[in-house]
């Protein structure tokens, strides 16, 4: 079986060279045969094959799949097309997943976003509007492979009101869409709500239920991979489908497994790493029946082959990635940990007696660990490229949990089955369901709470660690080590000390002030001393503000803010307190006793008074200590707008100084100065996102900033405008943007300047 792994492995990399630009690497492997021994010619061969293939494929794919989609991009048309799925609501009306059929080539899929009466659609249903299309490429003005990875080729906008018309039978290829929302509908009928998002997530991947505090702790946990179908949940499938055919019927629950697998492949939408685990088992299932001895490699290697002929943009699917990189891991070192944790077992009786039921949970929490640290294995460093984030809690959170969601999918499964056709029964089943869901949701907020179960690689030490932990372990498998506690407790030594110098680093000096990457948006953290401060927190980013507020400040082991102060109400930089609330304890809410209707308002300032917050009503200036530093809350100045009715905050601590406008323009910038009695600062965070109505030049030649940092994200608005940069500029200020850079912090030396 590894000739067939000879051809597609090189075509795998072939089709990941090209989606990374980096073919001319691969080209290296051709020459290979001149200096190969004659024995290996022939697998050689079927390297340089596996390459030509590849690349040969990809520029077929994009001629003939990709092109009628690249014909249509900048244009306006009128789009004849199907609902390829369910609807769903959007800030600005509704999206839906559409396929377009040209008159030449084969049909693909596109995104439709419109008004609201793209909610009435269902998947089949038939229709044409004007809409203006444009490339899937560039996402927030920056080069994205989300959609071309998930196989949308277009991205259109419609002009106007759509309205659908409704086949009388439904297409074939459109019915498993409506098996995902009967199975959905099936969940919330009858299991409690307090457990139907979570188990709808387990069943379906659908998450848009799930509370954000309750997904941002299973990411923290390290728990995320149990609510993105995958092979863990086809797994939960071919166990039921062994159970129910019998252990000692191979050939009878393959029969049942594979189609079974099937099915919920097509009900969840055939996502990479589903299509990997259906590809696996079969192979697994039918390499039993004809007594075939089947290879991890193979398997792996042509389970990927298949999803790149599918779609080769899929190469840069981040959860393809990771499914890949989780199930390779699985396949080289689960088995190795497996015989080391085993082995460190010492029982006084012959080993046959271990299946009595303290030795198989033995094995069985055995098991488990070594397979959650052999998926880790490969995943951690991609996920830290990826995300920037480490899940320190996973190994133990992965073996206390997965064993609830064993339980929790076939209950959950059974009783949305049962609910589609007696109420009464399913309803009994949503109980059971509900029992190991509800102990699920209180252990990953356990983990999720525990201080360092998360950490962000925003400090250099942390990168370091990491970067040294893998060089050590990769010296140890290469040098054949036989002794892996000794480069495990230097890893553990070595992340300690990572921790303590991260610390101290950020806590020499009296402040350290960091302003947020959230996007088009702003949080500021301001730490001084053991004192922590938070500036807004909103934004546009895929997560939400409070989430990588709260796991920022938990990468240094803060769990508590003792002032949060909010410019004003808009959602840009309010939308992730709630989160924050929920995630961190939040002394003091200090806001502008402006706009008591708006519902914004009324909703964190309800929020903030159920977690227990003293909510602050600022109506004249106010001075705060914050360990050694000192913060100036400056009270509205404008009236209108929220933007000119919000506050603005100085911080001082020794020679350094920072300010901060919020939204507030340039009406209000003078009202400031004349009214403020404002020193010349040392950092300016420029109004408004970089407005060219903000950071005016009467401010700039008043606080007289060395340094500037505009605190943006990808807008449709101009920020940060060429006249605000310019000014800036022309004022002697460096800049620093969230947008380009990042977290933008400056710590302040202990001492004089």
């Amino acid at each position: 079986m590894r000739k067939l792994a000879s051809f597609a492995v090189p075509f795998s990399a072939a089709v990941f060279a090209v989606r990374y630009g980096v073919w001319p690497l691969a080209l290296v492997l051709l020459p290979a045969a001149l200096v190969l021994r004659e024995e290996r010619r022939l697998r050689c061969a079927l390297v340089c094959a596996g390459l030509a293939c590849g690349f040969l494929w990809c520029r077929g794919y994009d001629a003939l799949c990709r092109a009628p989609a690249r014909a249509m991009e900048g244009r306006t048309l009128t789009l004849s097309a199907a609902a390829a799925d369910w609807p769903w609501e959007t800030n600005y009306g509704g999206a839906v997943t559409i396929r377009i059929s040209p008159e030449e080539g084969p049909s693909f899929l596109a995104r439709l976003y419109g008004d609201d009466s793209l909610l009435a659609l269902r998947p089949g249903d038939m229709f044409t509007c004007v809409a203006q299309c444009r490339a899937p490429d560039l996402v927030r003005g920056r080069e994205s492979a989300d959609y071309t990875a998930k196989g949308v080729f277009l991205l259109a906008y419609a002009k106007g009101s759509v309205m659908g018309t409704r086949p009388e039978r439904v297409p074939l290829r459109y019915v498993p869409a409506y098996w995902t929302r009967a199975l959905q509908e099936g969940v919330a009928a009858a299991v409690p709500p307090d457990a139907a998002p979570l188990v709808t997530a387990l069943l379906t991947g659908d998450k848009t239920g799930l509370p954000d505090a309750d997904y941002a702790a299973l990411q923290r946990a390290g728990l995320a991979h149990a609510v993105a179908v995958s092979g863990l949940h086809i797994g939960f499938l071919v166990q039921l489908a062994v159970a129910l055919a019998g252990s000692r019927y191979r050939r009878r629950a393959a029969l049942l497994a594979v189609p079974l697998m099937v099915v919920y492949a097509l009900a969840v939408g055939c996502t990479p790493s589903v299509l990997r685990a259906v590809v696996m088992h079969t192979l697994l299932l039918l390499g039993a029946i004809l007594g075939r001895e089947t290879d991890p490699p193979t398997s792996l290697s042509f389970a990927l082959m298949l999803l790149l002929l599918q779609n080769p943009y899929a190469a840069r699917s981040v959860s393809l990635q990771l499914s890949f990189a989780s199930v390779a891991g699985i396949a080289a070192f689960s088995g190795r940990v497996h015989d080391w944790l085993w082995g460190g077992f010492r029982f006084p009786k012959e080993k046959k007696r271990l299946r009595r039921l303290p030795g198989a949970l033995c094995h069985g929490a055995v098991t488990s660990l070594s397979t959650t640290v052999g998926a880790l294995t490969f995943t951690i460093p991609l996920a830290a490229g990826y995300f920037g984030s480490l899940s320190l809690a996973s190994p133990l959170a992965n073996l206390l949990c997965l064993p609830l969601v064993a339980l929790a999918f076939p209950l959950g499964l059974l009783a949305a089955l049962l609910a589609l056709f007696s109420p009464a029964l399913g309803a009994a089943a949503g109980m059971a369901a509900a029992l190991p869901v509800r102990l699920l949701l209180l252990l990953t907020r356990g983990f999720a709470a525990l201080p360092f179960a998360g950490l962000t690689l925003e400090s250099g030490y942390l990168r370091a660690w990491l970067t040294f932990a893998y060089a050590l372990w990769v010296l140890f498998v290469a040098l054949r080590g036989r002794r892996p506690l000794v480069p495990l407790c230097c890893c553990v030594m070595s992340l300690c000390c990572g921790l303590v110098l991260t610390h101290a680093a950020y806590n020499l000096g009296p402040l350290t002030l960091t302003v947020l990457n959230v996007g088009q948006g702003q949080s500021v953290v301001l730490r001084a001393g053991e004192r922590t401060a938070v500036v807004d927190c909103g934004g546009s980013a895929r997560r939400n503000a409070g989430d990588l507020c709260a796991d920022y400040l938990g990468t240094f082991g803060r769990s508590r803010v003792d002032l949060l102060v909010l410019t004003h109400f808009h959602a840009d930089h309010a939308n992730g307190v709630l989160e924050l609330l929920a995630r961190v304890k939040v002394d003091v809410l200090a806001v502008p006793d402006v706009e008591r209707d708006d519902p914004l308002r009324r909703e964190l300032l309800s929020a903030a008074e159920e977690s227990g917050t003293q909510i602050w009503l600022i109506r004249d200036d106010e001075t705060v200590e914050l360990g050694p530093a000192r913060l100036t809350l400056y009270a509205p100045l404008g009236a209108g707008e929220a933007n000119e009715e919000g506050l603005s905050l100085l911080c001082e601590t020794g020679r350094f100084s920072a300010l901060l406008t919020g939204d507030m323009g340039a009406d209000v910038e003078a009202r400031l100065v004349k009214y403020g009695t404002l020193p010349e600062v040392d950092l300016l965070l420029a109004g408004h996102h970089g407005s060219q109505n903000a950071t005016s030049q009467l401010l700039l030649d008043t606080v007289e900033p060395s340094l500037a940092a505009i605190s943006v994200g990808y807008n449709s608005y101009g920020h940060p405008a060429p006249e605000t940069l310019r000014r800036l500029e022309e004022s002697g200020c460096s800049i620093y943007r969230t947008d380009l850079q990042g977290n933008i912090t400056v710590t302040v030396g202990p001492g004089p300047r």
